[in-house]
């Protein structure tokens, strides 16, 4: 066993995968595996792609999981490495873990449930009992887990509402500095109902279409997922992206490619949500580790 603090926990992490695919094992889903690299990714203002002879590695395999749900795979799931440049951190790798799963006939609520029934499995299986600690802080899993609203929070932790923070352009970094380390420190809470403009791929409100059906996961302050009942329509997908494009020169970035054939399948896919969770983050949590470069087993300086 390492002892230099990089990779130490390799056993906790091996242990909490194993249950993660019991978990879907028990509940009916198909485990799939999905390209590495790609023509066409999604065009996101705030990830920066890395390539790979000519091709995107994937940041997400969302896009090609929603092609299968098309083709008449109802519930799926996917652990998979997954990249993103100028991310490195305390909590950011460059090649992170992603747990993602769909299901067909799904809403984002469905997708806090099954995110809630899934941490509380894993926990029952490390022997944790109804609750774990981390840094100091110890959280409740036994009570159901707390659900606020983008705005909610923003009344509760921002020093501006979260419309005066879109307006002005400060919504990141005071989610960033002031929300997100406020969230989740008793017990896990899902962030949910997020303006329209910052859930490109997710489904207007049923009751109300400036905001989104789009949940973000939070344990002791650190993000861990984030999901949505999915966009279907083809024509308003194809504008959001263009509007991240948008976004994306406006900040000097590159324009990215449409993924074209995703767009031309899109509407063949059933209603559904879908949730990507960072393995790597959750993998700390339950191995009390305060860096995420002690769960995996070769931090990017060392490879």
């Amino acid at each position: 066993m390492s002892q230099s603090g990089t990779g130490i926990h390799l056993e906790t992490r091996s242990r909490v995968i194993q249950r993660m695919r019991d978990f879907f094992g028990r509940h009916g889903y198909l485990e799939v595996e999905t390209p590495v690299r790609s023509p066409a990714i999604i065009p996101e203002a705030h990830i920066d792609p890395m390539t790979a002879d000519e091709q995107f590695l994937m940041a997400s395999p969302e896009l090609y999981m929603k092609r299968l749900l098309a083709r008449g795979y109802p519930k799926i799931f996917q652990i998979c490495k997954c990249f993103r440049k100028n991310e490195r951190g305390r909590l950011h790798l460059p090649e992170l873990t992603l747990l993602e799963w769909y299901g067909t006939g799904d809403t984002y609520l469905d997708l806090m449930d099954q995110c809630q029934a899934l941490v509380r499995h894993i926990a029952a299986g490390l022997g944790c009992g109804s609750s774990i600690s981390y840094q100091g802080l110890t959280l409740d899993l036994a009570a159901p887990f707390d659900r606020m609203t983008v705005h909610q929070a923003f009344e509760r932790h921002a020093p501006k509402s979260c419309d005066q923070a879109l307006a002005d352009d400060s919504f990141h970094e005071i989610m960033g500095f002031a929300v997100e380390p406020c969230l989740g420190k008793e017990r896990p809470v899902f962030l949910m109902d997020y303006p329209v403009c910052l859930a490109s791929l997710a489904a207007p409100g049923f009751r109300n279409p400036d905001l989104a059906e789009r949940c973000e996961f939070y344990m002791a302050g650190l993000e861990l997922a984030n999901g949505f009942t999915e966009l279907t329509d083809a024509r308003v997908q194809r504008r959001r992206f263009v509007t991240e494009n948008i976004i994306r020169a406006g900040q000097g970035q590159e324009k990215l490619p449409l993924p074209e054939i995703f767009l031309s399948e899109l509407d063949a896919m059933p209603p559904a949500a879908g949730i990507a969770l960072g393995v790597d983050r959750l993998v700390m949590l339950f191995a009390n580790a305060p860096c995420i470069d002690q769960v995996v087993a070769f931090p990017p300086e060392i490879c």
